[in-house]
């Protein structure tokens, strides 16, 4: 039996190629709109791809079925419920799909999504019984999925109750494989790990523990964001098929109306940078999830250190809906970011000549909060600044490290405030000197 996982550490997203070596055959599951990682892994094994399989319409990253279909002649199959423009084949409970002794088995497992399924693996060389199950965006480790996606929230919730109760059924034994691990914003509280068993999750989930009112308790309380371009790339996933985007160029100069993307180290960015643009490093987390926050709706023109630099920041936008990619430049440039110590900010703070804005969500927030900071997800920045929600006052961005700060602060200069971020600690350090801070309550909790 053939079984690669992939994952894109940037979105947390998984995907799975499986199938038969000898029978040189093999299905991709809810394969990455990067699709050449997978076609190189099925050359390397010399299987032919029989068919792409989505436990789902995705929200949260553009899928490579449409690629794969165009360029790679693969069909497609999903569940009937999804309510596909494209061309595909039927999947319904009990569904079985044949790719030589290995046979993946629908379950139709709504909650996150109506359509959503799972595939329950059996290698008929080895056992009649399922010795894995893909679960897609229903079951995680160490979590569930979120029912807000796609119907009502309670309605989404109860779905998923019975789903997941389903899914222990199969047996302590049986693998787990989900959809995202740590890093997407399809759950909250996810582990890192790529797999784990139906016994340990049934033990130690919370969202398999108790009965329908416990879990609704849980599934109906905060979510994380919504994904970014979340109404878009569900449209695309499931409208007609999307293929490749053109060779990013190397650009001599901008067009008027781009905005720069500056992907470089923030100490770079800082450093110098075009003025007007927005600093998101490449080497951070959820890189493509932060652009897709704060890019407007404008073609983007990436300021980077080199060409490499500028492929890997255009496959990851690719994967999150934002294709309207002018081209690259090499970064750098006369404005500067100039950071906050916390030594100065507790300065500016008892002189009362700064705004401090608190660039966290709200969770984090209400944790631990410097008294007086006012709130605004990074994420928000823009929408704020365009809206005028600033009075003319220096402002300091501030998060539990010094990332986000740095990307808000960016973003808030690019629209003409007055903006410089802690870098160097954030929080986390205030609260390591001595700062003092205070939490926030929520009534009811």
């Amino acid at each position: 039996m053939l079984f690669k996982q992939f994952l894109d550490d940037d979105l947390g997203c998984a995907s799975y190629l499986i199938g038969d070596e000898h029978a040189g055959l093999a299905v991709v599951v809810d394969p990455p709109y990067a699709i050449e990682p997978v076609l190189a892994e099925a050359e390397r094994k010399g299987v032919e791809l029989a068919a792409v399989l989505e436990t789902h319409t995705h929200a949260d990253h553009v899928s490579g079925h449409g690629r794969l279909a165009l360029e790679q002649g693969v069909p497609i199959r999903i569940h009937s419920a999804a309510e596909a423009a494209f061309p595909r084949e039927q999947l319904e409970d009990g569904t079985e799909v044949e790719v030589g002794q290995v046979v993946l088995r629908t379950l139709h497992t709504p909650g996150h999504r109506p359509e959503h399924c799972c595939f329950a693996v059996i290698d008929r060389s080895r056992s009649q019984e399922p010795w894995l199950v893909l679960t897609g965006d229903s079951l995680f480790v160490g979590d569930a999925g979120r029912p807000d996606l796609a119907v009502e929230a309670k309605e989404g919730a109860e779905g998923l109750f019975h789903s997941l109760r389903r899914l222990v059924e199969l047996g302590d034994g049986v693998e787990v494989f989900p959809g995202h691990v740590a890093g997407s914003l399809c759950g909250a509280a996810m582990s890192s790990k790529a797999s784990t068993t139906i016994g340990f999750e049934r033990r130690f989930n919370p969202a398999l523990q108790g009965e329908l009112a416990d879990f609704l308790s849980g599934a109906l309380g905060p979510q994380p964001p919504r994904p970014p371009n979340m109404e878009r790339i569900v449209e695309l996933n499931r409208g007609e098929l999307l293929g490749a985007q053109p060779p990013l160029q190397r650009l001599e100069a901008a067009p008027e109306d781009a905005i720069v993307l500056d992907v470089r180290r923030t100490d770079d960015f800082a450093a110098g940078h075009h003025p007007g643009a927005v600093g998101i490093p490449i080497v951070g987390s959820s890189f493509a999830t932060k652009a897709a926050f704060v890019l407007p709706e404008r073609p983007v023109v990436l300021h980077v250190s080199d060409e490499s630099e500028a492929v890997r920041a255009a496959r990851s936008l690719h994967a999150v809906a934002v294709f309207e990619l002018a081209g690259w430049q090499e970064g750098g440039g006369d404005e500067k970011l100039i950071p906050v110590s916390l030594d100065e900010l507790e300065r500016l703070l008892a002189e009362d000549s700064v705004e401090l804005l608190d660039v966290r969500e709200a969770d984090e927030r209400d944790t631990a909060q410097v008294p007086g900071s006012r709130h605004l997800p990074y994420r928000t920045a823009r929408a704020a600044a365009e809206a005028g929600l600033f009075n003319g006052r220096p402002v300091v961005t501030i998060c539990e490290s010094g990332a986000r700060a740095a990307i808000a602060a960016s973003v808030l200069q690019a629209a003409g405030v007055d903006a410089r971020p802690v870098l160097d600690g954030g929080i986390a350090g205030w609260r390591a000197r001595g700062g003092e801070t205070t939490s926030f309550r929520r009534c009811g909790s």
